[in-house]
């Protein structure tokens, strides 16, 4: 509000209106307190021609008309009033001197409303003005604070009470104020209509938790027992600060997670759930709920909750960790090997909690790790006894899950010492078991007859393969004479073998062959 020490307005237009007019000046509003009192400045101007000898003058209650029969509130001439204003209204002006300031004490809720004054220089010369002076009786002080009150900026709360009395004369003084600053009495101001106020000034940095705080003012009045009392509440405002979040979070797979964020702030904040830069959830709101349904590992990450308002922001992440059963472990490495080579075997799984990891042959275990993803399995310079199936088996207290695989070991014939040939009546068998990978090439050679017997020659020889043996029979008919010498050879791409067959005294097996001779 901007106060004028200067002559009011209504004094400057009667000092250039003077001597032409009827016209009155007052202020269009006034107030007071119940119970004091209050002065209603008046001018007022006549033709100057009129020259009367008396002015008389009457003050009226919500009506300019006599003929309404409004409340006569002071009259000059019969100091005859309305019982309301009895011993309440006197005229501090000089009519003669077209002063119509009015008087009004022991104020009352019924005396608020519109005065209006009638001037009387004798006979026809009688004029009631249209301007009027409204009263408002009131019992609390006005507390003006700033539209805008944001926390860490200086803010002037004002406290401002009607001074038109002048038998009593307020005095005001904070309430609640304690830790907000100390106030400022700038004391009587003049107002922009000839009117009075005095006025107390507080300034104070606010902060968050003043926010909602009830600050008053009491204007008292010296050698009475009035007191009257105002408040007002501060609406401070202020960034968010997220005040309720959730710490990490663990879930099992398939289950529900319900994530909260919660944030003080004024005005209330915009809360965004976000992951990975996408927006899953936001409101206007104070706290927001993330439901997650059934979660599978792809939930499991970080989380960022941030909240902001026109004042600024905050924002703070809360980690997800979904617990699921290890995955079916993939073998990535060597699966078929040359004899003597060293080969490697990754084994990896992905769990939550990591798994225990394992690997066997045969129910032996040859590696294991605990709490790892990944194992690695080294099999320095293999042997064919490392050839056959293994088992990865991956395992938390969520499940357990498990892979096979082969190892193929490659290498050279071995004629195992099983082999031998036999010979009953007239026909000889010979039995050669090899152990190889690959498969390998069988023949049976009889140096003293210069005759080589191929495995294709199905009529003298019958193979059979089981895992890495091959049991090679070559039978031979009508073998009346001395047997003779055979020696088994094997080939594959890794070597040859051979082994010259010794003899026993009876036939090893039965198979389809016809009698050799010539």
């Amino acid at each position: 509000m901007i106060f004028l020490t200067a002559l009011p307005l209504f004094w400057i237009m009667i000092a250039a209106s003077r001597g032409g007019h009827w016209g009155a000046w007052m202020p269009s509003s006034i107030s007071a307190f119940e119970g004091t009192c209050v002065s209603i400045p008046c001018r007022f101007d006549f033709p100057d021609e009129l020259r009367p000898a008396v002015v008389h003058g009457v003050w009226y209650f919500n009506s300019p008309y006599p003929k309404n029969y409004p409340p006569v509130v002071f009259k000059s001439r019969t100091q005859v009033v309305h019982e309301s204003f009895q011993g309440r209204s006197r005229l501090l002006g000089d009519l003669g001197l077209r002063n119509c300031t009015l008087l009004l004490s022991n104020l009352s809720p019924e005396l608020g409303g519109k005065y209006y004054f009638r001037g009387d220089l004798g006979g026809y010369n009688q004029y009631t003005f249209s301007e009027h002076s409204i009263l408002d009786i009131i019992n609390t002080p006005n507390i003006v604070v700033p539209l805008e009150v944001v926390a860490g900026t200086e803010v002037e709360v004002s406290c401002m009470v009607p001074d038109n009395c002048p038998e009593l004369r307020p005095e005001l003084s904070w309430l609640g104020h304690d830790g907000l600053g100390e106030p400022a009495v700038l004391g009587r101001l003049r107002e922009d209509e000839g009117t009075w106020v005095q006025v107390s000034l507080l300034h104070f940095v606010p902060t968050r938790e003043a926010n909602g705080h009830r600050l008053g003012c009491q204007a008292s009045f010296p050698n009475t027992t009035l007191q009257f009392e105002g408040y007002a509440s501060l609406d401070v405002k202020y960034p968010p600060v997220i005040v309720e979040m959730n710490s990490s979070v663990e879930a099992i797979e398939g289950s529900h997670v319900s994530l909260l964020c919660g944030a003080d702030s004024n005005p209330p904040p915009l809360l965004t759930w976000m992951r990975d830069g996408t927006v899953l959830q936001e409101a206007v709101t104070e706290s927001l709920f993330l439901e997650l349904d059934e979660v599978t590992p792809r939930e499991d990450g970080v989380y960022a909750c941030l909240a902001e308002n026109a004042y600024g922001q905050d924002n703070r992440t809360v980690g997800l960790s979904v617990m699921y059963a290890p995955w079916k472990p993939t073998v990535n490495g060597t699966v078929v090997a040359v004899e003597g080579e060293t080969v490697s075997i990754l084994c990896s799984t992905q769990s939550n909690p990591d798994p225990i990891l394992t690997i066997f042959k045969e129910k032996q275990i040859l590696g294991t790790v605990i709490y790892e993803s990944e194992l690695q399995l080294e099999l320095p310079a293999v042997t064919p006894e490392d050839d056959g199936e293994y088992w990865c088996v991956a395992e938390n207290q969520y499940g357990q899950r498990a892979t096979a695989f082969n190892l193929s070991v490659e290498f050279a014939p071995v004629i195992l010492l099983e082999s031998h040939c036999a010979a009953a009546r007239d026909t000889v068998q010979c039995l050669c078991v090899v152990k190889s990978n690959p498969e390998p090439s069988v023949a049976f050679e009889l140096p003293s007859r210069n005759v080589t017997v191929n495995e294709t020659e199905r009529e003298f020889v019958y193979s059979e393969r089981s895992g890495l043996l091959l049991t090679s029979i070559l039978t031979l008919r009508g073998q009346a004479q001395a047997p003779p010498r055979v020696i088994c050879t094997s080939r594959n791409l890794y070597g040859t073998k051979s082994l010259e067959l010794p003899f026993l005294s009876k036939v090893v097996g039965t198979g389809a062959g016809k009698g050799w001779g010539r």
